[in-house]
């Protein structure tokens, strides 16, 4: 089982793009797939094709120890995957956990208990350095960066990159950075293409060589409640996902050189 944290702490990036899509062209590959929503915002859940205001049971009771991940399961029939879902309960479990003992570990014994019933798991995390954030650091094997090829990523992928240093020190010893995703790319947009040139030379084969390109049927299907893949499998989007998705299936985990 595969545990991988799509994160970055800059907003509007991909990330709930990514972690929703992603899940879904791997399971289009028949892989057993868990997406756990951990954003109080419950884009997830909601691009998953879930009522996020009808869910009862969430990743905030998971966290707060009153029920088991297998309990707060759902399935996204449109996608082909399980979710563990999110709403705006998340948001009190910061304020919870502050004074309880081991509060960073809650996800990963939670995902103990669910070794070997999935091939990958995908946490989408906030947009945040928050403790939600730092348990999907501390439960994943790897982090997968989803970033803009724009001036400011780089400067928010430096503290990034501290701060998996410090899971990695701290908590999760074997944390690795499974590999940076170009997402909203624009190929005429020059700076992107800079942006994108410093990444492969500092970065190398940790980033990915599929790009996802800015596309209005990507932007179009959380509207709908379904993947793109299942909005239309013939759209540009569609189709890096689903290459992204070959490249991770295919990709052997490498200690990462960003964090050691």
């Amino acid at each position: 089982m595969r545990i991988l944290a799509i994160t970055n702490q800059k907003g509007g990036v991909g990330k709930t793009t990514t972690s929703v899509n992603l899940a879904a062209s791997l399971a289009a590959t028949k892989r057993r797939v868990l997406l756990i929503d951990l954003d109080p915002q419950g884009n997830a859940t909601t691009g998953s094709g879930i009522d996020k205001s009808a869910v009862k049971n969430t990743v905030y009771h998971v966290l707060i120890g009153q029920k088991s991940l297998k309990e707060v399961i759902q399935r996204s029939e449109k996608g082909g995957f399980d979710v563990a879902p999110a709403n705006r309960d998340l948001a009190g479990a910061e304020v919870e956990l502050v004074s309880e003992i081991a509060r960073e570990v809650r996800l990963k014994n939670a995902l103990t208990l669910l070794d070997g019933e999935y091939d990958y798991v995908l946490i989408d995390c906030p947009p945040s350095l928050s403790l939600t954030t730092v348990n999907a650091l501390t439960a994943a094997h790897a982090v997968m960066i989803p970033m803009q090829c724009e001036y400011y990523a780089l400067e928010g992928l430096s503290d990034l990159v501290n701060t998996i240093k410090k899971v990695r020190a701290y908590l999760n010893p074997t944390l690795e950075i499974e590999g940076l995703l170009r997402t909203l790319f624009d190929n005429r947009n020059m700076l992107a293409q800079q942006v994108s040139a410093e990444l492969a030379k500092h970065f190398g084969d940790k980033v990915y060589r599929t790009v996802i390109p800015r596309n209005v049927r990507l932007a179009e299907a959380p509207s709908y409640g379904v993947p793109v893949l299942f909005y239309d499998k013939a759209s540009k989007g569609a189709k890096a996902y689903l290459a992204l998705a070959g490249e991770i299936i295919n990709r052997k985990p490498t200690a990462s050189p960003a964090v050691s």
